[in-house]
């Protein structure tokens, strides 16, 4: 079994060994900002407003790892999601106004809204090719896009994330398998937030870690703290160049916890108050903001000014979202028959 590199937290070091900016560091920042306040407006428009009905999967308390994930790769690399994506959308650039109008049913959403939350994040024009609502599902395909990759030869990766969960199912032991197998460039990051719905991850696995799970296909792996976006930076950043050296698929285990239950109807009664305590202190956000700030890679104006900004973009978002139309169902038919004109 290859070895398991664990990736240490934020530190000075890590700004001149890996090349981090101040401004990365504030995009960082205003990343996982921009993911929150999306998710907090999700809460009004679906408690408080009753816009959005059906099931609905919040990213709060993860915005870490898609933040620093982003931040590792091109917009030109692929992502493939999961019914928990919107904050993956909106922080590779899917236009928060055509998440929330998918999110409410409406035409100009990202599935002209008929997709809902679990499929909001595809978005092929920011590279986003899948939001699936079958958990383990787009491991697989992601080996497919890796394989796609290589025949064409492109200086791309594709990034695939999945939770905990997933790694029980049988798709996560083939799509792995195949990619090792085949030797694509896919980076595949496990949103490990210590819960499958209700069920804990040492309820539910029987080895060591779900990064055993991986090193035991003889692939790269490493272990991120799922709340600091460089850890995450680090990790992806490393999988990356391995996987563009040729050196087939990477695996990332990024450790966090969502603030909340399994969906956003879903109250979280059965995780322990003390558990949520604990994290509640590890907030990904507010640890980030007092490192910048420690470090003085940031101000507490830049941080005020950043949330002020996310807070106007993500209210007109949903003002203009809002203000689309729902589809007529005249136009089931020619979804379901495409080109038929009678």
């Amino acid at each position: 079994m290859t070895e398991i590199k664990v990736v240490s937290s934020a530190s000075v070091s890590d700004l001149k060994e890996f090349g981090i900016t101040q401004d990365k560091l504030l995009s960082m920042l205003r990343k996982m900002i921009l993911a929150r306040r999306f998710e907090e407006k999700v809460e009004e428009l679906y408690l408080k407003m009753a816009l959005i009905t059906g099931p609905c999967h919040l990213y709060l308390g993860m915005e870490a790892i898609a933040a620093g994930s982003s931040e590792a790769t091109l917009p030109d690399d692929y992502l493939l999601a999961t019914y928990r994506g919107h904050g993956h959308a909106v922080v590779k650039g899917v236009p928060p106004e055509k998440v929330f109008a998918e999110l409410m049913g409406r035409v100009d959403g990202t599935c002209k809204g008929l997709g809902g939350s679990m499929h909001a994040a595809t978005w092929t024009k920011s590279n986003i090719m899948l939001a699936t609502a079958i958990v383990g599902s787009n491991i697989p395909v992601a080996a497919g896009v890796g394989l796609a990759i290589k025949k064409k030869a492109l200086r791309k990766v594709a990034v695939c994330f999945f939770g905990d969960g997933a790694v029980n199912s049988g798709a996560f032991n083939e799509g792995i398998n195949l990619a090792a197998v085949l030797k694509v460039p896919v980076v595949y990051v496990c949103e490990n937030n210590e819960y499958a719905l209700s069920m804990t991850e040492e309820k539910g696995t029987a080895s060591k870690s779900i990064a055993d799970r991986a090193a035991s296909y003889e692939i790269p792996t490493f272990i991120a703290e799922g709340n600091d976006p460089v850890s995450v930076y680090k990790a992806v950043s490393e999988a990356r160049k391995i996987c563009l050296s040729g050196g087939g698929p990477c695996f990332i285990e990024a450790r966090t916890y969502r603030m909340g239950g399994h969906g956003i109807y879903d109250r979280g009664d059965y995780m322990p108050s003390e558990e949520v305590k604990k994290w509640a202190e590890k907030d990904p956000i507010a640890k980030f903001e007092q490192f910048l700030l420690k470090e003085k890679a940031g101000s507490q104006k830049d941080i005020d000014r950043i949330d002020a900004d996310v807070r106007a973009e993500i209210d007109a978002a949903a003002k203009k979202a809002r203000s689309s139309p729902y589809a007529d169902y005249s136009t089931l038919e020619g979804l379901v028959y495409p080109g038929r004109e009678d």
